[in-house]
């Protein structure tokens, strides 16, 4: 939200006037054209709480809409659960590409209003509204191919490091870059810590993109002393690590994600303008408040603040960092779990 007087800073999160005023879509919510169209052609579906939508594993031929209410997807093999609620989608691909295996569980989290979209109404619609179905498939197809590339390349990095670990027991020169690497990464989250974030300014130069903007976001978690207390350090990790995870999905290929010590992260951006680091911003504090975790961690909510700020090309590290800070202490003071980028 812009408060009077700030014109440099937005802010977004629930509640705020900015998003009654201007919703910022995140890549799986429908614009209005979209959801009243998707609502028109749907069959309507009331679910109850804990009731099953779907299950991991099986052939699915239906997307669904929310239309009111929150579903739970339940990836399963360690990973925390998220939740979607009202104007967003998921199950597209089994339209897409037909009889496309689930991925999660999708299960009621409240009594839910879905609209469901089989396959003869969505070819229908691709007839009758090609241009606004145009523009919905290349968003979501935009979301998806950015979500293999984020998995290939944690794939890739897996694949190097089985790589590395197998060379180094056979030459030292190879046992010194894994030493080498290992120094630079954090241990608890596999993301970058200080020393690789300095390796990684040492060489910006050579990875810049000329034609894009760098940014800079820090996440707080909120009242994180408190977790710890309340449910244990181990849990304190758990959370660390799934926050880590929602910072690392907001990073390009070549943006830098890290924990720069306790539960503070930064990443470092390459962005078109301060409307796509808004995005970033919006995007890892509601995947973090959307985060839902499993026993010993079950009951645990957790929100983060992010600060963010675009990096002034005659400025360095401390400075950018101090601009981002000054963003992220506004959120704090205000409570937490939102986002305020200074442009």
């Amino acid at each position: 939200m812009v408060s009077p007087g700030a014109s440099l800073a937005e802010s977004g999160g629930a509640g705020s006037a900015f998003a009654r005023s201007r919703p910022s879509f995140l890549p799986r919510q429908l614009s209005d054209e979209e959801l009243a169209l998707f609502i028109d052609a749907g069959q309507r579906r009331e679910v109850v709480p804990r009731e099953m939508i779907f299950r991991k594993g099986e052939l699915g031929r239906a997307m669904f809409v929310i239309e009111s209410g929150t579903i739970q997807l339940e990836f399963g093999d360690g990973m925390p659960d998220k939740l979607i609620g009202a104007r967003e989608f998921f199950g597209e691909l089994a339209l897409f590409i037909g009889n496309h295996a689930r991925v999660a569980n999708a299960v009621a989290a409240e009594t839910t209003v879905l609209r469901v979209i089989e396959h003869a109404a969505f070819e229908t619609l691709l007839q009758t509204q090609a241009p606004l179905l145009a523009q919905f498939m290349r968003r979501s197809f935009s979301y998806l191919v950015a979500s293999e590339q984020q998995l290939i390349q944690n794939l890739k990095r897996r694949n190097e490091d089985l790589l590395v670990t197998l060379d180094s027991l056979r030459q030292t020169q190879t046992q010194l870059s894994t030493a080498e690497r290992l120094v630079r990464t954090d241990e608890l989250t596999g993301l970058c810590n200080r020393r690789g974030l300095y390796h990684f300014l040492d060489e910006l130069r050579t990875r810049r993109d000329a034609s894009l903007r760098l940014g800079l976001l820090l996440v707080d978690i909120d009242h994180f002393k408190q977790i710890n207390d309340h449910y244990g350090h181990l849990t304190g990790d758990i959370a660390l690590r799934a926050v880590a995870r929602e910072v690392q999905q907001a990073a390009g290929a070549n943006d830098l994600p890290c924990r720069l010590g306790g539960d503070e992260f930064a990443l470092l951006v390459q962005i078109r303008d301060a409307e796509e680091l808004r995005d970033r911003a919006s995007q890892i504090a509601g995947g973090v408040r959307a985060l839902r975790f499993h026993a010993p961690a079950e009951g645990l909510i957790v929100t983060a603040s992010v600060g963010g700020s675009l990096c002034h090309e005659t400025s360095d590290w401390s400075a950018w960092y101090s601009d981002s800070d000054c963003a992220l202490y506004l959120v704090k003071g205000e409570g937490g779990d939102n986002y305020r980028v200074i442009a």
